[in-house]
């Protein structure tokens, strides 16, 4: 028994993402053939969303976020999706008309999100996962599916976005705070 549970929290300790870190600079396809970049939007907090468009989790997910955005978009938070099923890059309008969502929404391939979120090839990924980039282009927090985060994630989400949209007193550095969740 003691020996299953030190093989537990090895686990659990190699899937935990390091946060906070710097954000590698993402790219999202659209189905327009356009593509964005999280380095697009330097100076806002950014909230991404890595969804499956079938997942009833993620659905829910991106209709809380868009509900925080309509809120807190004016003051520099900015969602962006990204779609990793298959066939994604064909689903995705679908899914913002269906959900009347007003952030981007784009597609990516799993090898690029399991980078991005440092999981690890082995352990099954569960959705959505929710990344939230402050102002200076850290990762400051990362959630992924499955975590208790989403059974309120409106409250949840505005709660983590709100401090890092404040600006930052003159001659204080930013807090080291932040969610490190197992992926």
């Amino acid at each position: 028994m003691r020996l299953f549970v030190l093989a537990a929290l090895a686990a659990f300790s190699l899937a935990a993402a390091d946060v906070p870190r710097p954000a590698p600079d993402f790219q999202v396809l659209l189905s327009n053939g356009k593509e964005i970049k999280l380095s697009d939007y330097k100076g806002k907090v950014v909230v991404v969303e890595f969804l499956l468009t079938t997942c009833p989790h993620c659905q829910r997910a991106s209709q809380g976020m868009n509900k925080v955005y309509r809120e807190l978009g004016p003051k520099g938070m900015q969602p962006i999706g990204i779609a990793v099923n298959d066939m994604a890059n064909m689903l995705v309008d679908d899914y913002v008309k269906q959900f009347s969502l007003d952030f981007p929404v784009g597609w990516s391939t799993r090898d690029k999100v399991i980078n991005f979120l440092q999981h690890p090839v082995m352990m099954m990924m569960s959705f959505p996962n929710l990344v939230v980039i402050d102002r200076n282009g850290q990762i400051r927090h990362q959630i992924p599916g499955g975590d208790p985060f989403f059974e309120n994630e409106e409250k949840n989400l505005r709660d983590l976005v709100l401090p890092l949209l404040k600006p930052a007193a003159a001659g204080t550095a930013p807090a080291k705070k932040a969610t490190k969740k197992a992926s």
